[in-house]
Formats: structure tokens, C-alpha cells, sequence
């Protein structure tokens, strides 16, 4: 059966993924914070210790719900007749995100503008592409995704498509899905339809009705049934694949008409022709339609079809050639300015979850049409479908509809002065674009025009230390890009944040600045930030393995989530390396152990941008190859769920870029069956191959195969237990990668034994991956720690006001006194921190101070209303205070920052560290 492509909720955050034992993550839930005093046999640090505080989520009905409101943040033109919008969606409470809503703005008064359906390579309805190829392919200036479309298929529309005024798909039989069209005489039209079609033979000798054009096999509503059982189909030169189509259940009569004449007829078997001619197309009918085809039709006969889209709202009729475009959608979402009810159940499009979302509408009097998306990515979160009518109504929408969002959610456009689109903002998974159905296309047929402004053009969002270039580009009267070349650019920076030669920009400190072009007479400005660290909410490492040894080159990209929700690579020259308990260099983003200090137990590399850091930290363990697949001497075999799974598991020679060298090939096909899906390479029939003792880590080699599936592992421990464990959460890349996998987290108890590996395709989200695909693994490697870090807790007992403390129940004198401000207890920070076994750094520049202490880096500023633990920004509300060259931090920073507990005792004012 058909599966509708549809937005998905969150992905999983489970680890373990097992058939039957399904879970996930519920969408994000809006929520605020109360604290609440800990009393009953805790330290109540409101009195002389501060406070303790717990953070309670409690729902939004408990308190005023929140208002939202767009506002605009840029707008740019994209050509003459559409613009560019980018919005903020704001929320009146702080603690919510703030989500991003793009909308290309068409007006249809323009006589230069023109929107049409965007489609699959070469005009294939079966073969779908990226938003940003259809445009390219098609000249189109701007673009969206639109219909939802099927994946256990042909990936065809599941709604009508129009192009340039040809019907290419006919509607489904299915309740409630809406489209949206702009007619001949440019009337754009959100409705819904339904197609009747008959075919006639000779001048009326006979007739049948035809149930659709290039349809895939789905259930119709409300009856559930068959929708190739006893009908007749068209099938034109726009349907590519190589089934009409796959998966019907039923056995097809064909025949293939050339020119308005029957050229070729079988009789309980597709036709032998694989490509359908530009004039003409195939019958293809199961039952009482195959008995109209194999009674009525004959070789040479003359063949008329006819067919129509009819409104369900009003009953109007229409003929293809009265539209310039149409595409399908699914659910109504504004109506008369208003949100509307839902016209279809949305569970199938995650339409109460947070996701991105791509929509379109128009204004009351039908001059405007938006083209609208919402981001979800790093810290954007997207919206449900009842934001998504919120947003629409505050934009103007007068009347506007649902399309395929989620991963499929894409906005190309063409930046002024550009010759071609690019991305408009980050896909769900970054830069990667899904391939899909069709789209909306934004086209111009200005003519050329006199020039009429430059631009320059480059990235508006940089780090200190990176070098980019900016070039001038211009444009003409209607907004179409021209050639620059033979003028002269000009470049000028409103403030000094870097050095400019020859388009060449270099960041040099923090901060904002106007980079201004001029050439001749016309000039242009660019927005310039250098992001500071007081934008950075996080800063992490991902390192390609932890193992400390000489010698060894890792892997150490580094990635910053800013406080407004943007997720940044930070690029390897804006990034300063320090390093303890070890000597390491630092090249194009990876790090070289060069020697490991005797005695230590871990090593730590820290990556600091513009001050603020975070941490690596290294074991000085051993590596041990587990398999490598060149003398394998067991079975490796392959199995699937559901039963009707199929694929295989094979160690094979000849893998690009590793020709001369054996891997383990994983191939599968989840095409058939229902639910989650699993394709498993089973080693050494089940019993696995045995990890010796307790290895922490396990990198292996994987051949990607972009196909968003996870890729999951099983381990037998020594408990006879399963475990299960997340090699990739999404296989988003193609090619080799070398792919680490924290076994420590996932309690594997050894010895324990690696049974399986497998691909994951769950039933949530199904829509966002691909069901057939082929994997490759190798050099599967295990990581092993040296002894535990081990971690000082001495027995700290010290008073306020007073010098003298213990440690262990040994007296000792301490640099300075704790002390109370503000009803807030202060200690000094070196002092108890280093008798825990920790280490101390202080940069007086930026009066910071670190602290080392087993797999934990805490920072902390003097004065600071922040502190950073691993990288990941907290507020404070208790700063550090410098008092007489030491630095003193309230005693919660110890309690919970460093793990320690900490007593308080009110009549002699001691305070017991333990």
C-alpha cells in the first residue's frame, strides 16, 4: 500500500531501536521554568549560602499564554514582480525560541512575473529532483517544494500537476486534499478537485471512464479500496519509471496509442515498451477495463480521451488548458483571512508537532501569491500547523494551504545580481536538499534592461581569523543579473573589524560593519558581522576518537550554537588550541599528538574562540582492530523485518576508493511490507564475534549512502543481555567516513559479543528516508581507557571569617577567609579546587579562570554573569569576585558545578565540602 509522504515529529531520541519496542520523542512542548526552594535535609543556601535552586518545567496554562508576532527582519528583490521576506516569529515570552518564516512575495499585477509547476528531471513525474536542480534545469529565478508525493513508489505527486498548461498527474481520490493553481487569465486558486475522464473509440463506438493520468497505486477515500482494481489509466511520456506502476496487486492489459491510433495491444502483461513517445501514451486497465481494451480496441482503431478537473467546492469544471500551473497540496489551512478547520486528519503530516513547513497562499484580491517556509534546524525548532495559520493570517494570507514540509521543506532564490539560486536558508539537515516530486517556480520574462545598481556579493556571517571574498555583481531595470565586467569596484568598511585587499575580506576582531562597493556612480552595501563570544550559547569538539597516544592524528571539528539559534562550523583558523598533559599541533582540523606527559591520566585539548572554550578530553588507552574483513572465517548472512524485506550481506572486493581491499556490504530494500523496517548483516550466524575485555569506544568505516536511515549495532554482553547501539543517527553523507560509537554510555558489560549491524528505517518519519540503498563497513577498531580517572573528594571543612580549615581532618591554613556578601558564601576557588585534585589556569586579559578536574573543563569570569561547563553557557546568579589577587566563587559553583556536597551548619557558620 501507498505510503503519503508526510512531515515527521521529532526524531527518536531512544537508543534502544529493536522491533516491536518502537520509541520516541514527543514533539517540543513551549514550556516555562519556576524555581522552587530545596528545604527538607537540604542546604538551604538562601539564608548564608545563596540558594539552592530546582528548575520545574510547568505548562503555559498555569500562567498568561504567551502572543506572538511577525516581524520583518530583511527583504531583498529577487527579480522584477517577487521579493524576498525573511520574518521573525516572536513570542511575547522570552524563553521561547524564535522561529524563521521565508516568503517569496509574487505580485501578479507584474506582467514579468510568472509562476509554474517545477518537476523531476527532464519533466518526469517519477524521477524527482532538489528544489535547486528544478529551478537550474528549469531557469526558474525562485522555488519551493509542493506536493506530498509517495516513497514506497514512484515518488510521484499524490495531487494534480499542471505545467505550462498540460495536465501531467491527475488528483487522487482522497477527502479533504486541497491545490494550488494560477489560472490563464493569472487568477491564482486554492480548491479542491476531482478528475473525470472517459476514453472513446471511434466516433463513439464505444466508451470507458479513465480514473486518472500517471498514477501510482494508493487506497481511496472514504472506501479504502484498490485504486487500480477494474480502472483504466493513462500513462504519458511524463511517467518515467520502469512499472505502470509497481505494486498494484493487479494484472495489467495495455495498449499503446501513437497519434491518436492503437499501435500495440497485450492481453495480461505490460507492453514490452519501456519509453512512452512524447506523442503518444499507454491504456493501461486491470478487469472490466482490460476487457474494454481487449473487446473494443483493435490495431489501427482511432482513440479519443477526454478529461477534466471538477471543483468539489462549487461543482465548476475546468479544462487543462484554462490553468498555467496547478499543484497539489494537502490540508486548508486560511480561509477568508481566517484559520481554517482542517480538511484532512493532520496526524499523517506530524501537523501538531514542530517542523519546518512549507506553504502557499494569496492575498484577498488576488494580486499577491506566497511562497512560504519555515526552518527547522540547529536551534530553529519549526512550528505545528496551527503557528503555521497564525503566521499566515499575520502575513495577509487570505486563502492558503498545507505542502510537504518536514526534510522535504526547501526555498531556493536567485540573490540580486546572481546568475543562478542558491538556498535560501538551511534545509532540515543543513545543505542537503531531498529529492523531491515537484515545486512552485518563480520565472521572469523581462527583457534586458539598462543597468541599474550593483551588489556585492559574499558571506555576511564570519569568525575572527577567516578569509573570505566579496565580488561585485550588478543588475538592470528589471532586476536581471549583468555582467560586471570593465567596472571598476571600489571597497570600503565602515569600521576597522579586519583588513580588505584586492575582494579579499580577513575578520579581525568582533563585531558589526557596512562593507560598501562603489563603481562609477552606483554603490552598494553589505551587512558584515564577526560573530563575539558573548553570542556563543555553546561550543562543541566531535572528535574522531579519544584515544591519547604519540603519534595519532584526530579529527576535531569544531561547532558553535549562537544564542539566537543559529548552528555555525567554526572555521580551523578562528580556532586557538591549548593543551594539558599533552603536546599536540593543530592543522586544518586535525590535531597530532605529539608527546603525552608521564603520569597522566588524561590528556586535554582545548579549542577556545575569541575566549571561549571547550574541551577534548583524551585517554591515554590502547586500540585494537576488531575486524578489518580480510580473512573472515565465519558466515555472515542477512536478514530482515518484516519477513518481506529483502537485500544481502556479503564481504566483497572492489568498493570505490578501497578496490584492493575487502569490506562488509549491507544492501536492502524496504519497498515492501509495512512499519518499521530492518536489514541486518548477522555475524557468524547469530553467536557474533567477541570484543576482549571492556573497550569504551568502537570507530569503524562507513561507505554512506545518503539515504537518512540509521544505521544501529547489537552486542550480547556478558549478561547474555542485549544491547543496542546508535552507529549513526542519520546516514547523511556519501562516500567513506570514519565514524566513532561511545560503547561506555550504552552499559555494555564485557566480554561481550558484536552480533549485528544494521540499516533502521522506522515507521515515524518514513517519508524522510530512502527505502533501497547500500552501505559499506570496515576497519571496525575498539578504543580502550586506562584506569579510571580517578577523582580527589577529600572531607573540606572550613568556617567564615576564619583562615584555619581541614582537609581530611589535617589542619591547614588557607590563603584567605570565606566570606559572606549579599547573603551569598564565597570560598577561594584555587584552594579548593586544587585540593580536589583539579587544576588551575588564570588569563588575566579576560579574567577567566579554568578548572581541570577529570572529564570536566569549568570556566568562570570575574564579575561574569556566565560560566561555561564543557563548552555549554550558564548563567550565573552569583558572579566571581576577585579579592586580593584570589578568586573567590559561591559555594553552589563547588556543589554543583564540581560535583561535591556540601553541609552547612548555621551556629558556628562551617561549611563541610565532602
Amino acid at each position: 500500500m501507498q505510503k503519503l509522504n508526510h512531515n515527521f515529529a521529532k526524531r527518536s531520541k531512544s537508543m534502544n531501536i529493536i522491533p516491536n519496542a518502537i520509541t520516541s520523542s514527543p514533539s517540543r512542548k513551549k514550556t516555562s521554568k519556576i524555581v522552587l526552594p530545596l528545604i527538607a535535609g537540604m542546604l538551604a543556601l538562601s539564608a548564608p549560602l545563596s540558594a539552592v535552586w530546582v528548575a520545574v518545567p510547568v505548562a503555559h496554562a498555569a500562567a498568561q499564554a504567551p502572543t506572538y508576532k511577525l516581524v520583518l527582519k530583511s527583504e531583498t528583490v529577487v527579480t522584477s514582480g517577487a521579493r524576498h521576506k525573511s520574518y521573525a516569529w516572536v513570542s511575547s515570552d522570552a524563553r521561547e525560541s524564535t522561529e524563521m518564516m521565508h516568503v517569496i512575495q509574487i505580485d501578479l499585477n507584474n506582467p514579468y512575473v510568472q509562476l509554474n509547476a517545477l518537476g523531476g528531471q527532464k519533466g518526469s513525474v517519477t524521477f524527482g529532483q532538489s528544489v535547486t536542480a528544478m529551478a537550474k534545469g528549469t531557469g526558474a529565478v525562485a522555488g519551493i517544494n509542493a506536493d506530498v508525493f509517495g516513497t514506497s513508489n514512484e515518488g510521484a505527486p499524490i495531487g494534480a500537476q499542471i505545467t505550462s498548461g498540460q495536465l501531467l498527474v491527475s488528483t487522487s481520490q482522497l477527502k479533504g486534499m486541497y491545490a494550488f493553481a494560477v489560472t490563464k487569465d493569472r487568477k491564482p486558486m486554492i480548491d479542491e478537485f476531482t478528475f473525470n475522464g472517459t476514453v472513446t473509440v471511434g466516433q463513439g463506438v464505444a466508451t470507458f471512464p479513465l480514473a486518472g493520468v500517471n498514477k501510482s497505486t494508493y487506497r481511496t477515500e472514504p472506501d479504502n479500496g484498490y485504486s487500480h482494481v477494474d480502472k483504466l489509466y493513462m500513462y504519458t511520456s511524463a511517467w518515467t519509471a520502469p512499472d505502470r506502476p509497481k505494486g498494484s496487486g493487479t494484472t495489467p492489459t495495455e495498449a499503446l496509442v501513437v497519434d491518436g491510433i492503437v499501435t500495440e495491444i497485450s492481453n495480461g502483461k505490460p507492453l514490452a515498451t519501456t519509453v512512452i513517445p512524447a506523442n503518444g501514451y499507454i491504456l493501461r486497465g486491470h478487469r472490466l477495463a482490460a476487457d474494454f481494451i481487449i473487446n473494443k480496441l483493435r490495431v489501427g482503431d482511432t482513440v479519443q480521451a477526454h478529461y477534466e478537473l471538477q471543483s468539489l467546492t462549487n461543482g465548476k469544471t475546468y479544462d487543462q488548458s484554462q490553468f498555467e500551473m496547478m499543484v497539489g497540496g494537502h490540508t486548508l489551512l486560511v480561509e477568508n483571512g481566517k484559520a481554517a478547520a482542517f480538511s484532512r486528519n493532520i496526524n499523517g503530516v506530524s501537523g501538531s508537532a514542530d517542523r519546518a513547513r512549507t506553504a502557499v497562499g494569496y492575498s484577498k484580491d488576488g494580486s499577491t501569491v506566497y511562497l512560504i517556509t519555515v526552518e527547522e534546524n540547529g536551534g530553529r525548532d519549526g512550528v505545528s500547523l496551527k503557528d503555521m495559520q497564525l503566521m499566515m493570517t499575520d502575513l495577509g494570507v487570505w486563502k492558503g494551504v498545507n505542502l510537504d514540509g518536514g526534510g522535504s521543506t526547501t526555498m531556493v532564490s536567485r540573490p540580486l545580481g546572481d546568475f543562478s539560486v542558491r538556498l535560501t536558508h538551511p534545509t532540515f539537515y543543513g545543505t542537503t536538499q531531498r529529492q523531491v516530486s515537484n515545486g512552485i517556480g518563480v520565472f521572469t520574462t523581462a527583457p534586458a534592461g539598462s543597468i541599474k545598481g550593483i551588489v556585492a556579493s559574499g558571506p555576511q556571517t564570519l569568525f575572527i581569523g577567516q578569509e573570505t571574498n566579496y565580488s561585485l555583481k550588478a543588475y538592470d531595470t528589471y532586476y536581471n543579473p549583468i555582467d560586471p565586467n570593465g567596472l571598476k569596484p571600489s571597497w570600503k568598511l565602515s569600521s576597522s573589524i579586519g583588513a580588505f585587499n584586492e575582494g579579499k575580506f580577513t575578520a579581525a576582531k568582533t563585531g558589526k560593519t557596512t562593507l560598501t562597493v562603489t563603481a562609477g556612480q552606483a554603490s552598494a552595501d553589505i551587512a558584515v558581522e564577526v560573530i563575539g563570544q558573548e553570542q556563543i550559547e555553546r561550543l562543541t569538539i566531535e572528535p574522531g576518537s579519544t584515544v591519547l597516544k604519540p603519534g595519532s592524528t584526530i579529527s576535531v571539528p569544531v561547532k558553535a550554537r549562537l544564542k539566537d539559534g543559529r548552528e555555525l562550523s567554526v572555521p580551523a583558523s578562528a580556532i586557538k588550541w591549548e593543551f594539558s598533559g599533552i603536546t599536540a599541533a593543530v592543522s586544518g582540523g586535525k590535531l597530532t599528538v605529539n608527546t603525552v606527559k608521564e603520569g597522566v591520566a588524561a590528556g586535554y585539548a582545548i579549542a577556545r574562540y575569541d575566549g571561549f572554550g571547550t574541551v577534548a578530553v583524551l585517554s591515554s588507552g590502547t586500540e585494537k582492530s576488531l575486524e578489518n574483513f580480510e580473512n573472515v572465517a565465519y558466515d555472515i548472512g542477512f536478514t530482515g523485518l518484516p519477513a518481506q524485506t529483502f537485500g544481502t550481506a556479503a564481504i566483497v572486493t572492489g568498493i570505490p576508493e578501497r578496490e584492493s581491499s575487502k569490506a562488509l556490504n549491507l544492501a536492502y530494500d524496504f519497498t515492501v511490507g509495512s512499519g518499521s523496517r530492518f536489514a541486518y548483516a548477522v555475524l557468524n550466524g547469530g553467536a557474533g564475534i567477541a570484543l576482549d575485555g571492556a573497550p569504551t569506544s568502537m570507530t569503524m568505516d562507513v561507505l554512506g549512502d545518503n539515504s537518512m536511515n540509521w544505521l544501529r549495532a547489537e552486542f550480547i554482553d556478558a549478561d547474555g543481555k542485549q544491547k543496542f547501539v546508535t552507529i549513526a543517527r542519520m546516514i547523511d553523507w556519501s562516500g567513506w567516513k570514519t565514524v566513532r560509537v561511545d560503547l561506555a554510555a550504552s552499559n555494555i558489560k564485557g566480554p561481550a559479543r558484536l552480533t549485528k549491524l544494521y540499516v533502521v528505517n522506522l515507521e515515524e518519519d518514513q517519508d524522510e528516508r530512502e527505502l533501497q540503498g547500500e552501505i559499506a563497513i570496515d576497519d571496525i577498531t575498539l578504543q580502550y581507557p586506562p584506569a579510571p580517572i580517578t577523582i580527589k573528594k577529600p572531607n573540606i571543612v572550613m568556617n567564615i571569617g576564619k583562615t584555619q580549615a581541614k582537609v581530611d581532618g589535617a589542619a591547614v591554613k588557607l590563603p584567605a577567609a570565606p566570606f559572606m556578601k549579599d547573603g551569598v558564601t564565597y570560598l577561594p576557588l584555587r584552594f579548593v579546587a586544587e585540593v580536589m585534585g583539579g587544576q588551575i589556569d588564570w588569563s588575566n586579559p579576560e579574567k577567566r579562570v579554568r578548572v581541570l578536574r577529570g572529564d570536566t573543563m569549568l570556566e568562570l569570569w570575574v564579575d561574569g554573569k556566565d560560566m561555561s561547563l564543557n563548552g555549554v553557557r550558564q548563567p550565573m546568579t552569583s558572579a566571581p569576585i576577585l579579592k586580593n589577587g584570589s578568586v573567590y566563587v559561591p559555594v553552589r559553583i563547588i556543589s554543583e558545578q564540581l560535583g561535591q556536597k556540601v553541609d552547612w551548619a548555621s551556629a558556628d557558620k562551617t561549611i563541610t565540602i565532602h
